[in-house]
């Protein structure tokens, strides 16, 4: 790469707009699995199915939205995020328009259909796994000094959309039905992947690459601002990130705060629905009012993690989420009590979510699409396990079970905030 020149970079593209078409992927990607949540509670009522097997639906998207996330997210140092991105949304198309098919058969859901449902679950958690691509994706375009605040809005915005989807769902279902629902969620889908696939562009050092131009690391850091560049190599960046132990235990992190985060969007329509026997449509506005909150906190714990530090706010966080479960546990049947405790699990894992990510970067500045996978996969798994898990609660002890389940959420929290003390005596010399 001879030229030096940004303006040569900023005609490919430039850092805000990729940012922005980026987010536009991981809104996009959040269609498939907010299309889960928001109406459990009627295919629970519909199918005739216990609570566990109908957590272990509500999940389903968070099962490959969160293992796909390893290996697409170590795609980006091969081959960038855009085509990634783009097999990611057309898998959670197919997935929305199985669903699609679903509910224009004729006739309520039945229990007979649980493993259709099941499979197009799966495909539509697809786009979930957007994020682990966008992660390096955007990160190669921002200087290390911008990339928590970077990562904290593309993170925030493009979690705008299970809140958004969780209000407007349910609104959809009783205006219009469930068939004419999931036509226009399809097409709403479909015309975001377009845009994305006509406007996001790779980084440069991707853009060059696909040219056949040689690239000089230090020549690109002066052209494009880019000071990261990739290994290139898929399974190298996965090995390198896997070999620090700093991965795992900020996966571990992720784990509670962003699988916890994609739990409760699709848990909490029938926490609200079956426990506190609230309607359909006010379910997914305190559900809506969770996920929002969390998501745009997010923004804000990227530009806190930033100014004060990724560890410091990280370790904050917890002790919110810890607070928040002790409020859901003991506020017995208080809608109020239930509320606030729901909005601190909110503040807590929207400025974890930043935070935790703040710290990639940090700690694996050479494999970074390596280290989004392995975090952003398995923390998301958490999606996945934790949704059956506080179904079980229900099913042993009955309506009091969906406070109980918040037991799960304050002992995930007290270990996180003991292996904060471990992680930052081993490595408080290389933290911000």
């Amino acid at each position: 790469m001879a030229e030096s020149d940004a303006n040569v970079c900023y005609a490919i593209s430039n850092p805000r707009a990729a940012l922005a078409w980026t987010t536009l992927a991981f809104f996009a990607g959040f269609a498939g699995v907010s299309a889960f949540g928001p109406i459990v509670p009627k295919l629970k009522q519909a199918m005739d199915v216990g609570p566990f097997l109908m957590g272990i639906l509500a999940a389903s998207p968070a099962l490959t939205g969160s293992l796909l996330r390893i290996p697409f997210g170590a795609m980006v140092d091969r081959m960038g995020g855009k085509k990634p991105i783009l097999i990611l949304l057309g898998l959670a198309a197919v997935g929305v328009a199985g669903i699609t098919v679903m509910f224009s058969l004729g006739g309520p859901p039945r229990a007979v259909h649980y493993p259709f449902f099941l499979i197009f679950g799966m495909l539509c958690g697809c786009g979930i796994a957007v994020f682990s691509v966008g992660v390096p994706a955007v990160s190669y375009w921002y200087p290390q000094r911008k990339q928590g605040t970077a990562l904290a809005v593309y993170g925030g915005l493009g979690n705008l959309a299970p809140g958004m989807f969780a209000l407007l769902l349910p609104t959809l279902v009783v205006n219009f039905g469930f068939t004419w629902s999931y036509v226009l969620w399809l097409v709403a889908l479909l015309a975001m992947t377009f845009l994305v696939f006509a406007r996001m562009k790779d980084a440069p050092y991707f853009q060059y690459k696909e040219m056949g131009m040689d690239i000089d690391p230090d020549a690109l850091l002066l052209a494009c601002g880019e000071e990261l560049v990739p290994s290139g190599k898929a399974m190298d960046s996965i090995r390198k990130a896997g070999a620090d132990w700093r991965t795992w235990v900020l996966t571990y992190f992720y784990f509670i705060t962003f699988g916890g985060f994609i739990a409760l969007t699709v848990w909490l329509p029938t926490f609200w629905a079956d426990g506190f026997k609230t309607g359909l449509v006010q379910a997914g506005l305190f559900t809506a009012a969770f996920s929002l909150s969390a998501s745009l906190l997010r923004v804000a714990g990227g530009i806190a993690a930033d100014k004060l530090g990724g560890l410091l706010v990280a370790q904050f966080s917890f002790g919110v989420v810890a607070a928040g479960s002790l409020a859901l546990i003991f506020g017995g049947r208080s809608i109020a009590a239930a509320f606030l405790g729901q909005m601190l699990l909110a503040l807590g894992m929207g400025v974890a979510n930043a935070a935790v990510f703040k710290l990639v970067p940090k700690f694996t500045p050479k494999a970074v699409g390596g280290a989004a996978g392995i975090i952003g996969g398995l923390g998301a798994f958490g999606g996945f396990v934790l949704p059956p898990a506080l179904g079980l609660f229900v099913r042993m002890s009955g309506e009091p079970g969906y406070a109980q389940g918040f037991y799960l959420f304050l002992g995930l929290a007290a270990s996180a905030l003991i292996l904060f003390t471990v992680l930052k005596r081993s490595t408080a010399s290389a933290l911000p």
